[in-house]
């Protein structure tokens, strides 16, 4: 992996900043000198710092200086989630909320998680499913396809409603395993008509609409344990923060 450049570095402290809700839209950030001065860097390292968190659509330029845009249409990764997680203790950024929650055991359908997840097509494995709603920001539709063999250590996977935490959290906690995540997927496919009642889209029959599907993989010593994909509305996108 080639090494972080500076400018990639200074942004992404900002990036942090405004996706842990430190930085809200409308907030300005400090003065390219003061940056500089902070960072030691030369201005041109700034500015291309700036201009890169620009064109992520999480910050415009106005006569103020460089403020938090709204972020209409940039989505959170289930990768910035994680390292929401590891800084906060929670896998919900500020002001985001969450509904349609399903679980339940089901057999895997989709051939592409059953390979991920190490199962036949038809095995019975966990499936948890909720709709991450953030303002000023669009909706993701998160499915957890979990392999049974969770179970046993966390049974309240099966449980009534939401965990109140994260359950990756509780199975390290109680089998010392430690879990690895394989490098984040991205593809795109058309939408369902299960995503699309989920994420509260109207859609015409006779029309159809590609959605951005990122995947990501976690592994502990005897293999894949959860597969977890998020869906991103019809032109919502999403920024890359590892």
């Amino acid at each position: 992996m080639p090494p972080i450049r500076r400018y990639e570095e200074i942004a992404a402290h900002y990036r942090r900043l405004i996706q842990d809700g430190d930085l809200s839209p409308g907030d300005s950030l400090p003065p390219l000198r003061k940056v500089c001065d902070e960072f030691s860097v030369a201005m041109a390292t700034a500015n291309r710092a700036f201009q890169l968190l620009k064109s992520e659509g999480l910050t415009e330029a106005t006569s103020e200086g460089t403020v938090v845009a709204a972020r209409p249409d940039v989505a959170v990764t289930g990768a910035a989630r994680l390292k929401h997680l590891e800084r906060t203790g929670s896998t919900r950024f500020p002001g985001e909320t969450s509904s349609n929650h399903w679980h339940g055991l089901r057999s895997v359908a989709d051939p592409l998680i059953a390979e991920l997840l190490g199962v036949e097509p038809h095995d019975e494995i966990v499936i948890r499913r909720r709709v991450h709603h953030r303002e000023g920001g669009p909706s993701t539709f998160d499915s957890s396809y979990i392999h049974v063999r969770a179970l046993g250590p966390v049974e309240e996977l099966l449980g009534e409603g939401p965990m109140e935490r994260f359950w990756q959290e509780i199975y390290k906690e109680r089998t010392g395993r430690e879990l690895i995540k394989s490098p984040e997927r991205r593809t795109a496919r058309i939408i369902s008509q299960t995503e699309l009642e989920a994420l509260g889209i109207d859609m015409p029959a006779d029309r159809t609409a590609a959605v951005l599907v990122v995947v990501n993989v976690f592994h502990d010593e005897e293999g894949p344990l959860e597969v977890w994909e998020d869906v991103y509305p019809p032109g919502a996108w999403q920024v890359d923060t590892e």
